[in-house]
C-alpha cells in the first residue's frame, strides 16, 4: 500500500488509572510508532472529559517530542477559538525552535468541549465564529507581518499548518489558502467523501503547496483475529455511547457484549458513527484499508485506537505497522 500512516492519541485515561499513566503510555507509544516508520504523531485538544489527558495540547507535544529523535509531533489539533493566536503562535514556535523540523500545528474550529467548558476557556463566546480571521491573523505572527507585535520565538519560523475538519467549512478554506487538510472520518463519516471534493474542487496552488493533500482519520483496531478485534473495539463503543448519553467517563474496559448496555436506539446511532472503523485481523484490516484509501484518495491516513489495555494498543499499532509496510 502506497500510505503514509501517522498515529491520533488523546493520551486516554483508562479505568483505574491516573493522567501520569496516560502520558507516560502515550511517549511508549510514540517511541514504538517512531521505530515502526510512522510519519507523524498528533496529539488532540479536548477539555472536560474524564478519559482524555491531552488538554493541555502544547506541553504534551513537548513531552512527546523530547522523547523520540525523528518523527513528527503536532497537534490534530488546537481549537484555535480557545486562544489568542498569537499565544498560539508563541508556543508553536518555541516547540519548533525546541525541535526544528519536527512539529506541525493542526487547527480546528470546534471547541473541542461542551458549550459551558467553552465558556470557560473562552470567556465570551461572541468571536467563535471569527476562524478565518484569527487563522490570518496567526499566520501573520509566523511571516512577521503585525506591525508593532511580534511572537518571539515563532516570527520567520516555517511550522507547517494544517487545518483539520469534521464539515464542509474547514475543507473549502484549506483550499482556498492551499493549506493541507485533515478530515475527521473517525467520527464524522458520513461527511468524508463530500468534505474531501469540496477541499480538492477549490484548491489553490500556494507556496505551501502546488497540490492538494489530505490526510484522513480513521478508527484503526487490529488484533490476531476478528473477533479479538471486535472486542477490543468495544471500549471505544463504550466511549462512544457515554457521549450520547452525554457523559464523560475514562475508558473502559472491554465486554463480551455490548447488547446488554445499549438500547436499540444507541445501538443504531453508534453503529451509523462507528461503522466507517477498520477493525478486524490482519486480512481483514488490509482488505477495509485499502477500500478505504481507494475510496477517499487520501494522501496519508491518521488511525486513532481507543484500546483499553496498552500492551493491546502497542500490538494494534504494530500490526497496522506490517500491514502498511507490505
Amino acid at each position: 500500500m502506497n500510505i503514509k500512516i501517522s498515529v491520533l492519541d488523546l493520551a486516554p485515561i483508562v479505568q483505574g488509572g491516573t493522567a501520569t499513566d496516560s502520558f507516560r503510555n502515550t511517549l511508549d507509544l510514540a517511541q514504538h510508532a517512531e521505530k515502526w516508520g510512522y510519519n507523524r504523531y498528533w496529539l488532540a485538544e479536548h477539555h472536560n472529559m474524564a478519559g482524555v489527558a491531552s488538554s493541555a495540547t502544547s506541553v504534551v507535544i513537548g513531552y512527546v517530542a523530547g522523547g523520540t529523535s525523528r518523527i513528527r509531533v503536532g497537534s490534530g489539533g488546537i481549537m484555535l477559538p480557545n486562544h489568542a493566536p498569537l499565544v498560539i503562535a508563541e508556543q508553536f514556535g518555541t516547540l519548533a525552535s525546541m525541535y526544528p523540523g519536527r512539529i506541525d500545528l493542526g487547527l480546528g474550529r470546534a471547541p473541542g468541549t461542551d458549550q459551558l467548558t467553552a465558556r470557560a476557556l473562552r470567556r465570551d463566546l461572541r468571536n467563535a465564529d471569527d476562524f478565518p480571521e484569527q487563522l490570518e491573523e496567526l499566520r501573520a505572527y509566523f511571516a512577521g507581518d503585525v506591525e508593532n507585535v511580534r511572537a518571539v520565538p515563532g516570527e520567520g519560523l516555517d511550522v507547517p499548518i494544517w487545518l483539520l475538519g469534521s464539515s464542509g467549512f474547514s475543507a473549502r478554506l484549506a483550499g482556498q489558502l492551499g493549506l493541507p487538510f485533515a478530515f475527521a472520518s473517525h467520527f464524522s463519516p458520513d461527511y468524508t467523501l463530500p468534505a474531501i471534493e469540496a477541499y480538492r474542487s477549490t484548491f489553490t496552488p500556494s507556496p505551501v503547496l502546488d497540490k492538494p493533500y489530505v490526510m484522513v482519520g480513521a478508527n484503526v483496531i487490529v488484533a490476531e483475529t476478528d473477533e479479538k478485534a471486535r472486542y477490543l473495539a468495544t471500549s471505544q463503543q463504550q466511549q462512544f455511547l457515554n457521549l450520547i448519553r452525554g457523559r464523560t467517563a475514562p475508558l473502559q474496559p472491554p465486554v463480551e457484549n455490548m447488547d446488554y448496555l445499549w438500547s436499540e436506539y444507541e445501538k443504531a446511532a453508534l453503529e451509523r458513527q462507528f461503522g466507517s472503523a477498520i477493525v478486524g485481523s490482519r486480512e481483514t484490516v488490509k482488505a477495509k484499508l485499502e477500500d478505504f484509501v481507494n475510496m477517499t484518495g487520501a494522501d496519508e491516513v491518521i488511525a486513532s485506537a481507543h484500546i483499553f489495555h496498552h500492551d493491546d494498543r502497542l500490538h494494534s499499532y504494530e500490526m497496522l505497522a506490517e500491514i502498511v509496510s507490505r
